[in-house]
């Protein structure tokens, strides 16, 4: 099945600068709202079977117009939440550039453990686990080639998408992964294949092979 990897959009977070984690209460700006919306447009050729997401408010707002327009009913996977940054949490960036630990995140991350909180090889595992665990039940539910959307946040879904790469995680600070883009990833008995990372506008995937008639009509 081929899994839309969507990072929430735009948060109060985002813009004053501030390292949000999972402090409850940070929400979508008006920018992100409006990137909410558009979702529904750019993805209106998608037809998606399933939706998940992390337990923060702002990916539930995120997703919600979406699932809305699908006539969907979100999941809620913990495992898909943003990363614990411990300590570091709420701390603005600009601050955090000075501790001795912010270049093992960007030069090592998979030696990176935040004080009090948990390790990016830890995000990984977890995250990946999670999406291919669904991708596996999707499609026992609903069969091979259909489609389903995954909302979580940036440094997570650069993990999963780092290990259908085969990259290793020391690597995965290559990505980039803003708000409101999505990146697909189809999984397949040999491999993965990454279809696009960090798109920001429409998305077009292959349409599911009709099925087949049944010669004398249904039984």
């Amino acid at each position: 099945m081929t899994v839309i990897l969507l990072r929430h959009g735009r948060s109060t977070a985002n813009t004053s600068g501030v390292l949000a984690g999972r402090a409850e209460g940070v929400a979508l700006d008006d920018a992100g709202r409006a990137q909410a919306a558009d979702l529904v447009g750019r993805l209106a050729d998608v037809d998606l079977v399933a939706a998940v997401r992390s337990p923060l408010l702002r990916c539930e707002q995120t997703l919600a117009p979406l699932a809305a327009a699908h006539g969907l009913t979100p999941e809620v996977d913990d495992r898909l939440v943003e990363v614990d940054y411990g300590a570091w949490t709420g701390r603005a960036i600009k601050d955090l550039l000075q501790e001795p630990l912010w270049k093992v995140v960007q030069q090592q991350p998979s030696a990176a453990v935040f004080p009090d909180g948990e390790g990016l090889a830890d995000v990984q595992a977890r995250a990946v686990a999670a999406i291919r665990e669904a991708d596996r039940r999707f499609t026992e539910e609903h069969g091979p080639g259909a489609v389903w959307v995954a909302c979580s946040h940036g440094d997570v879904i650069k993990a999963v998408v780092a290990d259908a790469l085969g990259t290793h995680l020391d690597q995965f600070q290559r990505l980039f992964v803003a708000p409101a883009s999505v990146s697909v990833v189809t999984y397949g008995p040999a491999r993965p294949l990454v279809q696009c990372v960090n798109s920001s506008g429409s998305v077009t995937l292959p349409k599911r092979p009709a099925k087949e008639a049944t010669v004398g009509g249904e039984a």
